[in-house]
């Protein structure tokens, strides 16, 4: 079983278009992809694209932290640092509960990897 459902070098991953990313989400997704989700991806890729634009590493979509149940939107790695990245489409401003959702998120990879 995938713990994730995309995974690229943040090189190639700059070279592709939405619907490349979207789709091979899509086909590793064990859910049925509904269509806030899929416009949820896509805004989250043009902003990734232009914030990794210059950077070498790896990034993750949906990856899964097992024993867990929780899916992080987007892990990026760079150096050896690990970016938790959770995007919340639609939000106007950043609620504590979305910071504590990330900060769980960081101690589940530092516990459970």
């Amino acid at each position: 079983m995938l713990n994730y459902y995309f995974k690229d070098t943040i090189e190639s991953f700059l070279s592709k278009s939405n619907e490349e990313i979207i789709g091979s989400i899509t086909m590793a997704n064990q859910f049925d992809a509904t269509m806030n989700q899929n416009r949820s991806w896509e805004q989250q890729l043009p902003i990734l694209q232009k914030a990794l634009n210059g950077y070498n590493g790896t990034i993750f979509f949906e990856f899964s932290i097992p024993r867990m149940g929780k899916r992080i939107d987007s892990l990026v790695i760079i150096d050896n640092v690990v970016f938790v990245l959770e995007f919340k489409v639609g939000e106007s401003k950043f609620h504590e509960f979305d910071k504590d959702q990330v900060w769980d998120y960081a101690l589940d990879l530092k516990n459970f990897h």
